[in-house]
């Protein structure tokens, strides 16, 4: 099935510039060791040893694949896939006296 993965900005040094890939993939696992493969390096961006890492949330189709199939979620010819690192920092609320 082709899917369409989009990538994030930080990313992009490893995919040439490219803001989205199309790939055939069945699940998120082999969309992502396909994009291992085309663009090495990738992979261990996205997952560590546990599977997504902490920092990194990854949807099929806006649905956070955490609270469905993990790295086992089935995707669908058309699915677009997002690659979203998580944001952190600012200042926090601040309060005048």
């Amino acid at each position: 099935m082709s899917v369409t993965i989009k990538i994030p900005t930080p990313l992009r040094t490893l995919t040439a510039g490219a803001d989205e890939v199309a790939l055939e993939a069945g699940t998120i696992r082999e969309a992502i060791d396909t994009l291992e493969a085309k663009y090495p390096g990738i992979k261990d961006r996205i997952c560590d040893d546990k599977g997504v890492r902490r920092f990194v949330n990854v949807f099929a189709n806006e649905e956070d694949i955490r609270f469905l199939n993990n790295l086992d979620t089935e995707l669908s010819d058309k699915d677009v896939v997002s690659i979203v690192p998580a944001i952190a920092g600012g200042s926090g609320p601040t309060s005048s006296k």
